[in-house]
């Protein structure tokens, strides 16, 4: 069943409805920023009862971004004068460990930092600036890796040799166990993320049925498309069944995009990496191989993570880890206002505090 499949209006207040008779408490967990603003838009928390819980897990790319990986950038930016740095638009306004500091500041202050829309504007903008160095920013989960990989094989063909990608590409289930195994983690089922799913599959997500016992549904981003995740995922919970349901079949394959998952192994290695909020996870992140090393940032430019020494009361570690809801955090609404953000929940577009801050609170 999924949104396709509702005949007319009523369909949804029946699921409403047997969703608010029951008085089991439940903790789902989504873990896609999407997910969590179609939640805070759309209402779905104020139509469930209490006992029912949708809580933010680790989704959105910016806000995992760990504050050391943002010193590095910041650094590379400040001490090269002849480099243009390239990045989606929600990475601009995320601060570093100094207060007040980020790429936006250090592009009101003459850094030539740009936003671009596709991996691919980042290699247009080196072969319209030859004499200069293009170093994009590869951030996100498995949907936007393989934008990266379009402009590495674009920068390889044309043999354009004056753009690098400074990779912090990240995998979801790395996280999703290292999640699972902290010993306070008190969720109940999943709900999938659908985009995720097209790239890994149905496969990608089974561990978190078969070894964690988990209930777990892959959705779509729809209203129609949460509200029935939901509804499974309870079905299972009250009826005492384990199982990965896919909601988003019209999407999502039991083997995912098998030609994308083959580029990713053509051009990446799996690698250690820091997550803000649940610190080093082994094998969560993606790294260029030794043989694209000339198109690597990281190499061309020395670049290393120095240990962050942040002493602030932003709860934003917390929030990705479904320990707190935003609104505990001492700072939200207050200090950190997406006009000027203290934490990245704050600033990306798929932020739980941007979230609540837009839809849920004010």
């Amino acid at each position: 069943m999924h949104l396709s499949e509702f005949k007319k209006p009523q369909d949804i207040y029946v699921v409403i409805n047997y969703l608010k008779g029951i008085d089991k408490k439940i903790n789902i967990m989504e873990v896609c920023g999407t997910h969590t603003m179609a939640i805070a838009k759309s209402g779905i928390k104020s139509l469930l009862p209490p006992n029912i819980k949708l809580i933010s897990g680790p989704g959105c790319p910016v806000c995992v971004t760990p504050s050391e990986e943002i010193d590095a950038v910041l650094e590379l930016c400040k001490n090269n004068k002849n480099l243009i740095i390239t990045t989606y638009g929600d990475m601009i306004k995320v601060p570093g460990s100094k207060p007040n500091e980020s790429l936006e500041r250090l592009k009101a202050q003459g850094q030539d930092v740009r936003i671009v829309y596709s991996a691919l504007d980042a290699v247009d903008i080196a072969k319209e600036n030859k004499e200069k160095d293009i170093v994009f920013l590869g951030i996100g989960f498995e949907t936007t890796t393989p934008g990266t990989i379009l402009a590495l094989e674009e920068a390889i063909n044309q043999k354009i040799n004056n753009f690098y990608i400074y990779s912090m590409h990240k995998l979801v289930e790395p996280a999703l166990r290292a999640l699972l195994e902290q010993p306070d983690f008190d969720i109940d089922a999943f709900l999938c993320p659908g985009h995720v799913g097209a790239v890994i599959g149905e496969e990608g997500f089974e561990f978190l049925v078969k070894e964690y016992n988990k209930p777990s549904v892959i959705c779509g981003f729809e209203a129609g498309d949460i509200l029935i995740a939901i509804y499974k995922i309870v079905n299972q919970i009250l009826n005492n069944r384990v199982e990965l349901e896919n909601e988003y079949k019209r999407v999502v394959k039991k083997e995912g995009n098998k030609i994308i998952k083959n580029k990713v192994e053509t051009y990446f290695k799996v690698s250690d990496d820091l997550w803000r909020g649940l610190g080093l996870i082994q094998n969560s992140g993606l790294k260029l191989k030794d043989e694209f090393k000339e198109y690597d940032a990281s190499k061309k430019f020395n670049i290393t993570l120095k240990q962050s020494n942040i002493n602030s009361a932003c709860k934003c570690g917390d929030v990705i880890k479904g320990k707190i809801e935003p609104t505990i955090c001492p700072l939200f609404g207050k200090v950190c206002t997406p006009e000027n953000p203290v934490g990245p929940c704050m600033v990306s577009s798929e932020g739980a505090c941007a979230a609540y801050y837009k839809y849920l609170v004010f």
